[in-house]
């Protein structure tokens, strides 16, 4: 399984590959939207996890572009990982196509139910043991 987590912070990415290396599941990383875009159009991922609080593009703009793209990138399943509490955020990411929302600190438990939850709906193959 492949992952690409978009997030701006070094440390939260860390925690999460560690996380994610328990399961084997390979994460690439970006340190921000504009790049992850890039590297989306380059490699294919099972899924995305996106921040949404992050210099230049935000991540609910950022997966307002995913969607819009015409191929089956498109399609990919997204998570938002956040810190941000507003009450209406779980709307707004859903809105923007986001597939769930998990909140920071994220717990590995509800990381790997999540994705595991989202690539059985897709009816992928990849498990998250």
């Amino acid at each position: 399984m492949n992952v690409l987590f978009i997030e701006d912070d070094r440390m939260n990415r860390r925690v999460v590959k560690d996380m994610l290396d328990v399961a084997g599941v390979d994460m690439a990383e970006a340190e921000n939207a504009e790049e992850g875009l890039r590297l989306l159009d380059s490699n294919d991922y099972d899924m995305l996890l996106v921040d949404l609080r992050m210099p230049g593009m935000d991540g609910i703009t950022a997966i307002g572009h995913i969607r819009a793209r015409t191929d089956a990138k498109a399609r990919v399943p997204i998570v938002v990982i956040t810190a941000d509490t507003a009450i209406d955020l779980r709307e707004r990411c859903l809105a923007a196509g986001a597939d769930d929302v998990l909140f920071k600190p994220v717990a590995m438990d509800a990381l790997f139910e999540t994705m595991g939850r989202l690539l059985a709906e897709r009816g992928g193959d990849a498990m998250i043991e």
